[in-house]
């Protein structure tokens, strides 16, 4: 049980169309009985494609829109298929996931996830900011000098990091339904709030209503990005709700 303010991030991932926003209606009637709902923060990073409609459908609720990544660049320009912070923000999105690892397995690098959170962060977006490390790395123990190389680089003269939120998510743990051993979790968000003060620090990687029982135990965790199970509202709320009992 915590007390604590919590972020509840929701990535869609490549999901859903018009009509799957009508599964919100059930997380919104949630939020407006739910006596702890003035101690979250919950934000749908929906598809580009739904961020607009989204943005219209959560209005005047406890949801707010992010998106799940962003050009580097603040002006119009010839980049087919990219979308920069600015048109990100003029649809509606307040937050921006940078750095998650399916993007670095594409060839995102450092210097590029850099510029990224420079442009979101100048632009007015809130970010989060995805690290973790390869299943490789956890097995040769270089967690945290793979941590500290993604955090100096991505965050290297940005200047406004308090619109920075770090998530933690161990390569290994996405979609595997394997989540870190509890003191290995709680050491290694240790590590990340003393390599950057004054941040919040989430946990990303298999959160689902089965595990969130142990995950919440970790006292210094300040919140979750949920991937598949925030897809389902019966499961995305199961999550919030469990958090706090």
């Amino acid at each position: 049980m915590t007390n604590k303010y919590m972020y509840f991030i929701a990535n869609w991932k490549m999901f859903g169309g018009l009509s799957t926003l009508n599964s919100l209606s059930k997380v919104i009637k949630f939020l407006k009985i739910f006596k702890k709902s003035n101690k979250t923060k919950i934000i749908y990073c929906p598809p580009s494609t739904l961020i607009n409609p989204m943005s219209k459908k959560v209005m005047n609720s406890k949801i707010q829109v992010g998106a799940q990544n962003c050009h580097e660049s603040l002006t119009y320009g010839a980049s087919t298929g990219s979308i920069n912070p600015m048109m990100l923000k003029n649809v509606g999105a307040k937050y921006v996931i940078l750095g998650h690892s399916e993007n670095r397995e594409l060839g995102e690098s450092d210097k590029l996830i850099n510029s990224k959170i420079k442009a979101a962060t100048k632009s007015g977006l809130k970010v989060i900011f995805c690290i973790g490390e390869t299943l490789g790395q956890k097995r040769k123990k270089i967690t945290n000098k793979i941590l500290s190389k993604q955090i100096t680089l991505g965050l290297q003269k940005v200047q406004k990091r308090k619109n920075v939120i770090i998530a933690y998510e161990p390569v290994w743990s996405i979609g595997t339904g394997v989540i870190p051993k509890l003191d290995d979790l709680f050491r290694t968000i240790n590590f990340i709030k003393k390599k950057v003060k004054n941040i919040k620090v989430l946990y990303g990687g298999s959160v689902n209503p089965k595990n969130i029982n142990e995950l919440k135990l970790i006292k210094n965790i300040d919140g979750f990005l949920i991937g598949g199970a925030s897809q389902d509202p019966k499961k995305f709320i199961d999550i919030i709700k469990k958090t706090y009992n």
